[in-house]
C-alpha cells in the first residue's frame, strides 16, 4: 500500500512539474558529459577491437612469412657454400670464381633484403630469429588509430586479402566516427576556452580599446594565441617522445608530433617502444581535436581578411580597370598596389593611447578619399589636332 502512494505520489510530482530523480552517474558526472564521454569510450572499443582483428589476420601470415624467409635464406646460404667448394675442387682457369657466384649471389642478396625488410634479424647462429613482432596487440592497436585517423605511416600494412577487405570496411565505418569525436572534443575545448576567458582578470586598458576599435584585430589576437597554443602542445609531445625514444632528439619528436598532428604521416619517424603505443594513441587523438580546432579558427580569420580585402578593393579595381581600358596603355597595375597597401594601413587596429590615433585615422581616410574622388572623377576632354588631308592627283600627260 505504501509503494502504491510513492508511485501516485511520485506520477503527481511529474505531472505537476518536478523533475525526475537524479541518478547515481548523474551525480557525478552532468548529463551534457556523458555523451561527450560515450563517444570517446565508443571510438577507444572500436579502435581496441579492430587492433584486435588485425592482429587476428596478419600475425600468422606474417609468422608463416617470417619461416618462409629463414628457410630460404638458409637454402641459399648451403647453395653459395657448396658452388664455393665445387670451384675449388672442380674448377678451371676458364671460369672465375666471380662469374661462378654472380649469379647466386645476387639471389642471396634479394632474400637477404626481403629478410631484414620483413624484421628478420641476420644471426646465422641463432637461425636467424625476428627482431620484433609486426602485429603485436598494441602495434595492431596503433596502426587501427593511425587507420581511423587517415594518417598512415605505412610501417606496417596488412598483406593478407582478408586483411585489406576488413580494412577497408572498417575504414569506411570508423573515419566518420572517428572524425565525430574529434569535432565532438572540438567543441568541448571551444567551451572550455571560453569559460576559462570569462574567469580571466580583467585585460589591460588598450586591450578593450583594441577589440571595441577593431574586432577584426581581436579575432586576429585570438588565432595568434591559439597558434602559440598548439606550438606550446606539440612542444609538450616532442618532450615526451624524447623521454620514451633513446635516439630521437627533441626536434624529432618536434617533427613527428607537426606530421602527425596535420595528418600528413610520412611514415620517416614512428614510435619503437610498444608500452607506450597506447598514451601515445590517445595524445594524437586530443591533438588531432585541437589542431582541427585551430587550424579552422585561423581559416576562418583568413577568410574574414579576404572578404574585408575584396570589400575594400572591389570598386578601386573596377574603376582602374576601366580607366586602364579607356587610357588603351595606361598601366594602373603599380597604383592599384599602392592604393591596397594604403587601405591595408587604414584598416589596422587603432594602437594610440590617446587622441592622435584617432586622428591619424581620419587623417589618412581623407587622404584616400581624395584620391579616390580624383580617380573616378571624369576626365577633361582634350581638343583633337586638326586633321590635314592631302589629296594627289596624277595624270598620264
Amino acid at each position: 500500500m505504501c509503494k502504491g502512494v510513492k508511485a501516485v505520489d511520485w506520477e503527481t510530482e511529474t505531472l505537476m512539474g518536478s523533475p525526475p530523480p537524479v541518478s547515481k552517474w548523474e551525480r557525478f558526472i552532468p548529463r551534457a558529459a556523458l555523451s561527450h564521454i560515450g563517444l570517446f569510450v565508443a571510438l577507444m572499443l572500436y579502435t581496441a577491437g579492430g587492433g584486435l582483428v588485425f592482429r587476428a589476420l596478419e600475425y600468422p601470415a606474417e609468422l608463416a612469412k617470417q619461416e618462409y624467409l629463414r628457410d630460404r635464406i638458409l637454402t641459399e646460404r648451403w647453395n653459395l657454400i657448396r658452388v664455393v667448394a665445387d670451384y675449388n675442387i672442380n674448377g678451371t682457369e676458364d671460369v672465375s670464381l666471380e662469374k661462378v657466384l654472380s649469379d647466386h649471389l645476387a639471389i642471396y642478396e634479394r632474400i637477404l633484403e626481403g629478410a631484414s625488410g620483413s624484421g628478420i634479424a641476420l644471426d646465422i647462429e641463432n637461425n636467424f630469429p625476428p627482431l620484433e613482432e609486426k602485429w603485436s596487440i598494441l602495434q595492431a592497436v596503433f596502426f587501427s588509430s593511425t587507420v581511423l585517423t587517415t594518417i598512415g605511416y605505412g610501417n606496417i600494412v596488412p598483406e593478407t586479402f582478408w586483411g585489406r577487405l576488413f580494412c577497408i570496411a572498417y575504414a569506411l565505418i570508423g573515419i566518420p566516427l572517428t572524425l565525430t569525436v574529434i569535432a565532438d572534443l572540438g567543441r568541448v575545448f571551444a567551451t572550455v576556452v571560453s569559460v576559462m576567458a570569462k574567469q580571466m582578470p580583467t585585460m589591460p586598458k588598450w586591450c578593450n580599446r583594441l577589440s571595441e576599435s577593431n574586432p577584426a584585430g581581436q579575432r586576429s589576437l585570438y588565432a595568434f594565441w591559439a597558434v602559440c597554443f598548439l606550438f606550446v602542445y606539440l612542444s609538450a609531445g616532442a618532450g615526451l617522445f624524447k623521454m620514451w625514444e633513446d635516439d630521437w632528439t627533441f626536434y624529432d619528436g618536434f617533427y613527428f608530433c607537426f606530421i602527425t598532428m596535420t595528418t600528413i604521416g610520412f611514415g620517416d619517424l614512428v614510435p619503437k617502444r610498444p608500452k607506450y603505443m597506447l598514451l601515445c594513441t590517445l595524445y594524437i587523438l586530443i591533438g588531432l581535436a585541437l589542431t582541427s580546432t585551430i587550424i579552422e579558427l585561423v581559416r576562418r580569420q583568413y577568410a574574414r581578411s579576404w572578404q574585408q580585402l575584396r570589400a575594400l578593393s572591389g570598386p578601386l579595381a573596377d574603376t582602374l580597370r576601366r580607366i586602364g581600358d579607356a587610357g588603351r596603355g595606361v598601366d594602373v597595375s603599380a597604383l592599384h598596389n599602392d592604393l591596397r597597401k594604403v587601405l591595408t594601413v587604414v584598416t589596422m587596429p587603432r594602437l594610440g593611447r590617446d587622441g592622435m590615433g584617432e586622428k591619424r585615422q581620419l587623417e589618412w581616410e581623407a587622404a584616400v578619399e581624395a584620391v579616390i574622388r580624383d580617380i573616378t572623377s571624369p576626365i577633361s576632354p582634350q581638343p583633337k589636332p586638326p586633321i590635314v588631308q592631302i589629296v594627289i592627283y596624277e595624270s598620264s600627260v
